[in-house]
């Protein structure tokens, strides 16, 4: 991928120096934790069994207003200059905005920016407590992406996805959940939470990763016509990783049997399809996996 030059954002930051203070030195709270420790109940949170806009309320018990769950926080710190990881994710997320800004507005609309955080451990957000073995995710309370750079080693050896546009399609898949929130799909999703059956709403988030995912494909497509970042073999990590990442992949891996009913993301070839429906295609209304008769 070609990255390296490119503008990076301004909207990231840095909070790995906290390392996680604050949250009582619970298993994930403190800086010194291994994420090998935790890639079992890292793929069960963040890919495989909770679903990423309501993971953060969940594990703050689902009540109370958001602002009233997170304590001021220091100033946002910038990362240094002469880190290439977070000059990457910079990259990424900068592109991002140039993309969805430009989609937007060609719609007669107006791009937010969401901010990214780097930490390590756990951090605190608008939706409650944010622990590095949920993997990256996004918050819609605050408009942020989360993410501890350690989840890339465990993309890499544990998941076998190497390769930083694997790495660019996580940060757009995030981002993708931001642009559904802009929309309002978010919001309609959690208003079905308790309206419908567990298998039911299984089945609506399998369509709302499934359209983070076709998100994260219009970025690369119009990325690529408007600054050729990718180098032959790039489409190939992100189909892989996307591979890697499905539920019934996981649950195989896991040595379980895959149940299909308890989906959140939708499998392998889901993934894969939906993110290449995007790539190709580089339009919003492609992604309406809502309304598509099949996955």
């Amino acid at each position: 991928m070609k990255w390296e030059g490119n503008r990076e954002s301004d909207n990231v930051e840095d909070r790995r120096n906290e390392g996680g203070s604050g949250f009582g030195g619970g298993l994930l709270g403190g800086r010194s934790i291994g994420i090998g420790t935790v890639v079992v109940a890292l793929l069960a949170s963040w890919i495989f069994g909770i679903n990423p806009l309501t993971v953060l309320s969940l594990l703050s018990g689902g009540g109370g207003s958001p602002s009233a769950q997170v304590q001021q926080q220091t100033p946002a710190q910038k990362p240094p200059a002469d880190d290439r990881m977070a000059a990457f994710v910079s990259t990424v997320l900068a592109d991002t905005e140039d993309v969805w800004k430009d989609v937007f507005a060609k719609s007669g609309g107006t791009y937010q920016e969401p901010r990214l955080v780097l930490f390590r451990g756990a951090t605190q957000t608008a939706c409650g407590q944010g622990q590095a073995a949920m993997g990256p995710f996004y918050c819609p309370g605050d408009q942020r992406v989360y993410i501890d750079l350690g989840f890339y080693e465990t993309l890499k050896n544990r998941l076998g996805a190497p390769g930083d546009f694997a790495q660019a399609y996580v940060i757009a898949h995030e981002v993708g959940h931001h642009v559904q929130n802009l929309l309002g799909i978010s919001a309609r999703m959690d208003q079905m939470r308790g309206r419908v059956s567990t298998a039911n709403y299984n089945i609506l988030s399998v369509k709302l990763e499934l359209q983070a995912d076709c998100f994260a494909g219009v970025w690369a497509n119009h990325a690529q016509s408007a600054r050729q970042i990718l180098e032959q073999g790039d489409v190939e990590e992100a189909m892989n990783a996307a591979a890697k990442i499905g539920d019934d992949a996981l649950q195989r891996s896991g040595g379980g049997a895959v149940v299909p009913e308890s989906f959140t993301h939708g499998t392998s070839a889901q993934r894969q399809r939906w993110f290449d429906a995007g790539l190709k295609n580089g339009s919003i209304q492609a992604c309406d996996t809502f309304s598509a008769r099949s996955l």
